[in-house]
């Protein structure tokens, strides 16, 4: 169900979004922010002027004209880098600052944990680890976890 929108939303040279509002004024350098990235990313989508206040509310993304879209979704992947970790294939040590060796959905990757209040809990079984950079790793649902990985993970929760 596509409902009837009273903006304009278009990209410059630059590659910035643009917004033109119902009353004709037009904002430059518009950004997406979710309400609820992981819990319900499709719902909850303010765009925002360069100063952080709000300029449109998106119910649901998937009620927007393609084109809108499909700005608003690129926009959002530049914007959020979050790799899904499927398996943890080793950890140095069980004591923190400690290196993980991660399989995301992006490919392996290798990271320095901290410290155990570096993975917080976001939900009954969804998890987000911050490594020594300050890149978040999500665990969607750590029940999927093969054995392996559980097993790695419970050291640390």
């Amino acid at each position: 169900m596509n409902v009837t929108v009273e903006y304009q939303l278009t990209r410059n040279l630059y590659g910035k979004l643009i917004l033109l509002d119902q009353f004709g004024m037009t904002h430059e350098g518009v950004m997406p922010v979710r309400a609820f990235p992981i819990t319900d990313p499709d719902h909850g989508i303010a765009l925002i002027d360069s100063r952080g206040h709000e300029l449109v509310w998106i119910y649901q993304l998937t009620d927007l004209p393609e084109d809108y879209r499909e700005l608003i979704e690129s926009e959002l992947a530049h914007r959020e880098f979050m790799p899904k970790i499927k398996r943890i294939l080793k950890v140095s040590s069980f004591i923190t600052p400690n290196t993980w060796q991660v399989e995301t959905d992006r490919g392996e990757a290798v990271f320095i944990l901290k410290g155990e209040e570096d993975i917080r809990r976001l939900a009954t079984t969804s998890l987000i680890i911050t490594d020594n950079q300050g890149i978040h790793f999500l665990i969607q649902d750590r029940l999927t976890l093969d054995r392996h990985s559980r097993k790695l993970l419970d050291h640390f929760l």
